[in-house]
């Protein structure tokens, strides 16, 4: 796999690294660097070869007189910043796939559906040379948009990921110790999910909605090959740090989506029955679920 040109070690810039210009207001520019290019903004001009050969972390002066502090993107920054066909699934997000799906590197992993390649780029990382990451689209558009983006962060398409432009539901995977569904109906490719993951892989599904989620729940319970499933979202909550002034900033990232994890069942087991009670109310058409108590 392409080294991430954002992981080439902390040494000097060179021709092809992406930089992070970041101006006093806070205001950030992605580039990459090119020799004999400029980067030019209403506040002025900056030549890439006044930062090809500077260390990381300096600060150069546009011709306008505008100061810019110069790193190599973190990867939640380029996500953020990068080009979206569909919504990216946020950085905090993405982090608590990766651990949630326990991978590891050499970890085989399926995707679906890729969107604009944010989860992919972290899951690349996760999975590292050994490890390989099947990446389904059903729609060309954000599949294009998910090629660029990987490849501008890695430097070239990964040789550990494969992008297909189908539908899960009606593909043939790879074996896998993961399987991701990033989708509106998630519920329609457990088959698939299963037929892909190992005795014991993990299956994470990300879902914007109570609605998605609860369908998708009640699908797994009774499908059969799964473990009891459980639910979480994640919220951030930075701080003001000014003094004495330290306080909750006035704007958090709250609600993204819910994450939902089971584990793929052995062929042919049969999951023990359930002892906790519903809540009253919880199945409204139907009596509760077999084998509570």
């Amino acid at each position: 796999m392409t080294t991430p040109l954002a992981q080439h070690g902390r040494g000097p810039f060179r021709p092809g690294d992406l930089v992070q210009l970041t101006d006093p207001k806070g205001r950030m520019h992605t580039i990459t660097l090119e020799a004999g290019r400029t980067f030019h903004t209403h506040r002025g001009a900056l030549d890439h070869d006044e930062l090809i050969g500077s260390d990381e972390g300096v600060v150069v002066v546009s011709t306008g007189a505008t100061p810019y502090l110069a790193l190599r993107p973190l990867l939640q920054d380029f996500v953020l910043s990068m080009p979206r066909g569909a919504t990216v699934v946020y950085p905090k997000d993405a982090a608590r796939i990766v651990g949630l799906a326990d991978l590891f590197p050499g970890a085989r992993v399926v995707e679906a559906g890729a969107g604009s390649g944010a989860l992919t780029c972290s899951l690349l990382r996760a999975v590292g040379d050994e490890g390989s990451v099947t990446s389904y689209e059903r729609r060309p558009e954000f599949a294009a948009v998910a090629r660029r983006n990987v490849a501008r962060w890695f430097g070239g398409d990964p040789a550990s990921w494969e992008l297909r432009e189908d539908d899960l539901q009606a593909a043939q995977p790879p074996a896998a110790d993961a399987v991701i569904l990033d989708m509106l109906a998630p519920w329609e490719c457990l088959d698939a999910a299963a037929a892909a993951l190992v005795p014991g892989g993990v299956l994470v599904v990300y879902v914007a909605t109570t609605t998605q989620l609860s369908r998708t729940a009640e699908a797994v319970r009774s499908d059969g090959r799964w473990t009891e499933c459980r639910a979480e979202e994640s919220l951030v909550r930075t701080w003001h740090l000014e003094g004495l002034a330290v306080r909750p900033d006035h704007r958090m990232i709250g609600h993204t989506g819910f994450l939902l994890t089971t584990r793929r069942l052995a062929p042919g087991t049969v999951l023990p029955a359930r002892r906790t009670r519903p809540a009253k109310g919880a199945y409204p058409d139907a009596d509760p679920v077999a084998g509570t108590s």
